[in-house]
């Protein structure tokens, strides 16, 4: 039996931007294809405090409320011409005056998905992936995924990729990947990345015997998903390479439309640490990248 649907779905953080519209666009179509609501979000951020305090005038908090409605309004319309016509999805408007990312944080607990725009405007705007995506990536209750301001891949074509490792961030991101995979009637391309730069160089390590191995493992591990999910085509990638290179390449070289990977694993073994491998992708491809936050 299926865990029930949490109350607001597939949550989608609104401020206005080309990576925040690409992001309700995204949102949107994945709702459809998964039969469950959408949220539409956006914090009013309120001016920074002053010393000597400085009241603001009630026009500015009037000004900041229709901005926020505008938004809202924009981003449903983005939300409803983005679902097929045969689908039915429940959309809902949410705003709250708060920091971005806090409030994102705490709706994770009632979302089944965050989605974020890769950068933003304003506040939203910080840093290389923008300060409120950062945050919620690695804090978050519930899967991530960041979109950026490009154009939104058709789920008709490309595979889905994921990072595999055996460390339960990657049984969870596995998870996600299939059902996306299955979701989209896409082939599923699994990379293992073997990496233990502990043996690599010494003179008795025996890549072949290792790569066997690995294969086995790999293998057993998406058995079980590839029973459930029989409809999906799995495609295993095994490499000795640097996790985060050969995620990046292969979605290149495979043309895949969507990148899932743990928040963690096993350090040196694969590297899917959020802040090094997980980081380092969400910086450098192009496509929606779902991070596999654990509840």
């Amino acid at each position: 039996m299926s865990a029930p649907v949490k109350q607001l779905g597939i949550v989608v953080a609104v401020d206005g931007s080309p990576a925040s519209n690409a992001a309700v666009v995204w949102a949107a179509r994945d709702a459809a294809m998964r039969s469950i609501p959408l949220t539409l979000f956006h914090a009013v951020v309120t001016p920074t405090s002053t010393w000597p305090p400085v009241p603001y005038p009630d026009s500015l908090l009037v000004k900041l409320e229709d901005d926020c409605r505008q938004q809202l309004a924009h981003a449903f319309k983005l939300a409803e011409e983005a679902i097929p016509a045969d689908r039915k999805v429940t959309i809902t408007k949410e705003f709250v005056y708060s920091s971005p990312a806090l409030a994102l944080i705490k709706l994770s607990d009632d979302a089944e998905m965050i989605v974020v725009g890769s950068s933003g405007r304003g506040l939203l705007a910080r840093g290389v992936l923008g300060s409120v995506s950062s945050t919620v990536v690695r804090h978050a209750n519930c899967p991530v995924a960041v979109i950026r301001d490009e154009d939104v891949p058709d789920p008709q074509h490309g595979p889905v990729l994921v990072g595999v490792d055996g460390s339960p961030a990657s049984e969870l991101a596995t998870a996600i990947a299939f059902e996306q995979a299955s979701l989209r009637g896409v082939d599923l391309v699994a990379l293992h990345a073997w990496s233990d730069v502990a043996v690599l160089g010494l003179p008795a390590f025996d890549w072949e015997a290792v790569k066997a191995e690995a294969e086995r493992s790999l293998a057993e591990n998406l058995a079980g998903w590839q029973e459930r999910y029989p409809d999906v085509t799995v495609r295993r990638v095994l490499v000795r390479d640097l996790p985060a290179q050969q995620l990046i390449q292969q979605t290149k070289s495979i043309e895949a439309q969507l990148v899932v990977v743990g928040s963690h694993g096993r350090g040196g073994l694969t590297g899917l640490i959020l802040g090094s491998v997980s980081n380092t992708v969400l910086h450098s491809v192009r496509v929606p990248v779902i991070v596999a936050r654990p509840r």
